[in-house]
């Protein structure tokens, strides 16, 4: 019988790839399997349904693993190169195999670690010109973004509650674990008076076509630094997440910009940005995405204490990362 963990038993042995790669190293999300082959990545979706996504069976994470390739190829077309089949034999597990599929992966080519913008940033390798490189490729980006009726819907206040009471009610079970009680009533308290203040805001956004089909994922860790940036790994498991104001995408990168203790290079990427898209409209919103994504980066950081496939020692560094976002997103709170 397959089952994941048989799966990922044999793809950290050499065998099942047809370039035979000296040393793998697996990376897990909540959602995926990752094996780092030095040459290429392959990517195999976890078989979970988490409420907001739903892997649970081989069509369906064949139909994400597509979905994947091709919006990520808006933002990152030389790293996606291919959805392929694993299969098995008498002989064993193989990638790019022939015959009946047991599993797909998403392959891609492998991105130079050292350049992620994460990893700079700890190194105080980023530029002011380096964030206004990606201000720019976002701007252009947004710009282009498909935008329509549909789309446009999900800046409209029902949708904007049902995101934000979704990131409460999933988290209510990490209160006094994660985030303590007095923290998560403050920034619901403050969410929802905002969205109540600021209805007018929100409904000329809309019209504006402010709404666009975004990255819907964009941190630091997902920005690389090649001979071109590539801004990889955007959400394609849910329209609902990758569909929102540009506003709120900015937020996320600026968010996380502020986590790595580097404000300056925050304030850089928001007022290129803002130049280059004409869009000042933006900083009236700029707090309030700032710590809805705060919050969504500590949701998704509590939410690996339940994964069974995630080791205890790894399980300690999501829970210190979670309560770090949380604070984070307290702390645009007090700004206001």
């Amino acid at each position: 019988m397959t089952t994941p963990s048989s799966i990922v038993e044999d793809l950290l042995k050499p065998e099942p790839y047809p370039h035979r790669p000296p040393e793998i190293q697996l990376v897990q999300t909540q959602m995926s399997f990752i094996f780092l082959t030095g040459e290429y990545v392959y990517k195999v979706k976890k078989p979970v349904d988490l409420g907001y996504l739903d892997y649970t069976t081989l069509e369906k994470r064949r139909f994400f693993c597509h979905q994947e390739l091709e919006l990520n190829k808006r933002l990152c077309p030389d790293a996606y190169l291919d959805v392929v089949a694993i299969t098995r034999d008498k002989e064993g597990m193989h990638i790019e195999g022939k015959g009946k599929a047991i599993e797909y992966a998403v392959k891609m080519r492998q991105l130079p670690q050292h350049r992620m913008m994460d990893a700079l940033l700890v190194q105080n390798q980023v530029t002011s010109e380096m964030v206004t490189r990606v201000a720019d490729k976002l701007a252009d980006f947004h710009q282009k973004a498909e935008t329509n009726s549909r789309i446009t819907a999900f800046g409209k206040l029902d949708l904007i509650r049902q995101n934000t009471d979704e990131n409460f009610s999933q988290t209510e079970k990490y209160i006094d674990i994660s985030i303590p009680r007095s923290q998560y009533e403050r920034i619901k308290k403050y969410t929802n008076d905002f969205i109540h203040d600021n209805s007018a805001l929100f409904a000329k956004r809309v019209n504006e076509n402010r709404i666009k089909d975004c990255h819907g994922d964009l941190h630091a860790a997902h920005v690389c630094f090649t001979k071109d940036i590539c801004i990889y790994d955007c959400i394609e498991f849910n329209d609902r997440f990758r569909y929102s104001d540009v506003a709120s995408e900015i937020a996320f990168l600026a968010m996380d910009l502020d986590r790595y203790q580097h404000r300056d290079l925050s304030q850089y990427l928001v007022n290129a940005y803002v130049e280059l898209s004409r869009d000042r409209e933006l900083l009236d919103l700029l707090n309030f995405y700032k710590c809805y994504r705060a919050y969504v980066r500590a949701k998704v950081e509590s939410f690996k204490l339940d994964d069974p496939y995630i080791p205890e020692e790894e399980k300690a560094e999501a829970l210190a990362a979670a309560r770090s976002y949380f604070e984070l997103g307290q702390s645009y709170i007090m700004q206001i």
